[in-house]
């Protein structure tokens, strides 16, 4: 069980996360942090889905550049603590391997930032924030971003292929980073 599980709440946990799939490992790290939330800090509620009374506004992030033979970055962002067989995939995006930073709301469907490529989630595409159902407790949000050495292809168009596929076609992984928030529902 996690941290937050009991025995009443059944979560996917962070065995499922792609952080720990075995072709999304890398032996470099890459520096990821926010200047919104700290690491294990609490995700702001301007962060979260409009459902729950945030604005969907995905974070700022920002990385240490990503080794020279990177093509491409994968940002994914999950949620291990929800009542899901796998974690929940709130964003799926490529971005050019140049950048070492996002802006809030970057990762908008109507309005990507230049050299992201919005790819489908969970419940669409672009970032959708944190929703946990009601008295579930806090959740985790996983942000990970990783440095592919050669360009994601599937055998489905990359908009429209399932969040799973995608990630299992990734790879080979030369750097990785990783930044945890926390969002609780309050109402």
């Amino acid at each position: 069980m996690t941290t937050h599980q009991s025995a009443k709440r059944r979560v996917s946990g962070q065995a499922g996360l792609a952080w720990n799939s075995a072709n999304l490992a890398g032996e470099q790290t890459l520096n990821l942090t926010s200047p919104d939330f700290d690491h294990e800090g609490t995700i702001p509620a301007v962060h979260a889905s409009v459902r729950v009374g945030g604005n969907d506004l995905s974070p700022a992030l920002s990385w240490s550049p990503a080794p020279e033979a990177a093509v491409q970055l994968l940002l994914v962002v999950e949620d291990p603590d929800a009542p899901t067989p796998l974690p929940f995939v709130h964003c799926l995006a490529l971005l050019d391997v140049q950048l070492t930073a996002l802006a809030q709301g970057a990762l908008d469907a109507g309005r990507p930032a230049d050299g992201v490529r919005l790819l489908r989630s969970g419940i669409g595409s672009g970032y959708f924030g944190p929703a946990p159902p009601k008295s579930h407790g806090p959740h985790r949000y996983v942000f990970e971003l990783f440095a592919l050495a050669s360009t994601l292809t599937t055998r489905s168009a990359l908009e429209s292929a399932k969040p799973r596929d995608v990630l299992a076609a990734a790879g080979p992984v030369l750097a990785r980073g990783r930044l945890d928030g926390y969002y609780q529902r309050t109402s």
